[in-house]
C-alpha cells in the first residue's frame, strides 16, 4: 500500500503546513533576520489553511518551547555525562550548565519556530483542516 501524502516528521522539520504538508509556514525560510523570524502568511499558499486558528493562538507555544528546552538540557546532560563525566568535586557541573545554556540560547530561534509547527500540528490534522472554496 503506497502512501500518497508526505510523511509527518519530515514535513514538520521542513516547517510545512500541517493540512497539506506542502506549503511553507513561514515567509522566510531562514531564521535571519531575527526580527522577521516568526513572520507567517495568514493562510497556507497551497491549501488555504489558516495558520492562526484564533486570536492569541500562539501563546501556547511558550509551553512547547519550554518543554523542548528542558528536553535539550536532558539530552545535553546525557551526552556530556557519557563523554566527559560529571562530578561535584571539579567544575564539570558548571561546565555542563554553561555548555547547555549556550546550546539552548543558540538554538532558541529554531526552537521558537519548531514549537509553532508542533503546536499547530496538534490542532490541525492532515487533510482535515480548512480548504479554500475553489478547492472544495
Amino acid at each position: 500500500m503506497a502512501k500518497d501524502h508526505p510523511a509527518l516528521v519530515p514535513s514538520m522539520l521542513q516547517m510545512k503546513c500541517p493540512n497539506c504538508r506542502k506549503g511553507h509556514m513561514f515567509t522566510n525560510k531562514s531564521i535571519f533576520p531575527l526580527g522577521k523570524l516568526l513572520d507567517m502568511p495568514e493562510r497556507c499558499p497551497v491549501c488555504g489553511q489558516k495558520f492562526e486558528l484564533e486570536v492569541g493562538f500562539y501563546y501556547g507555544t511558550g509551553y512547547v518551547s519550554y518543554g523542548l528546552s528542558v528536553a535539550l538540557y536532558v539530552f545535553n546532560l546525557v551526552w556530556y555525562w557519557l563523554i566527559f563525566g560529571l562530578s561535584f568535586h571539579d567544575n564539570s557541573m558548571i561546565t555542563y550548565f554553561v555548555t547547555s545554556t549556550v546550546i539552548v540560547v543558540l538554538l532558541q530561534p529554531w526552537l521558537m519556530r519548531i514549537s509553532r509547527v508542533l503546536y499547530l500540528n496538534m490542532f490541525v490534522k492532515y487533510g482535515k483542516g480548512t480548504r479554500l472554496k475553489s478547492q472544495q
